[in-house]
């Protein structure tokens, strides 16, 4: 294995990875007065969590059982219960629906 081409690989991507998380604090020293901006920012946070969530919800499991968990959690969450009933239950249901379509099936 060579050495250099592995430590030279681990560096690119550590600096692929720390820049974008740096550029931004060197470049806006000045805090944010757009509303639109602001708005938008705090957005962020959330859409990338269902971008990532959202697949390994439907492929974690069978479709079907991933469907019907998240169905669960959608609606324990619009009854406001805790994120950590919400989570368990959700999970649950998703194994409970693939073993009974399993077994049907």
């Amino acid at each position: 294995m060579n050495y250099t081409y592995v430590l030279l690989s681990i560096l690119i991507m550590a600096l692929v990875t720390y820049l974008p998380r740096m550029l931004p604090l060197v470049l806006f020293r000045k805090t944010i007065e757009n509303q639109f901006i602001k708005s938008f920012l705090a957005y962020v946070p959330y859409a990338v969590l269902g971008a990532m969530t959202f697949p390994g919800i439907l492929f974690s499991t069978s479709p079907e059982g991933g469907l019907v968990g998240m169905l669960a959690a959608m609606v324990l969450a619009y009854f406001n219960r805790g994120l950590l009933l919400v989570a368990v239950s959700s999970v649950v249901v998703a194994f409970i629906t693939q073993e009974l379509l399993g077994f049907i099936m």
